[in-house]
């Protein structure tokens, strides 16, 4: 087992490297790559296999 293992899920290490590698890229990169990593959540709840409303749990930041 590798050492990170005993300290932290592979979530938390795939976005402390993440983290890390975004630091590393040039102003423009690091902006477009800052970017990508945003995520927006949204549901929908779906009764008798038809799709309601989708919901979206946060606003996009722009």
């Amino acid at each position: 087992m590798t050492a990170w293992r005993t300290v932290f899920t592979y979530n938390k290490y795939a976005q402390i490297t993440a983290r890390a590698l975004r630091q590393s890229l040039k102003e423009e990169q690091r902006l477009a790559a800052e970017k990508r990593g945003l995520t927006t959540v949204r549901y929908q709840k779906w009764e008798n296999g038809v799709g309601g409303q989708q919901v979206q749990v946060q606003q996009e930041q722009k």
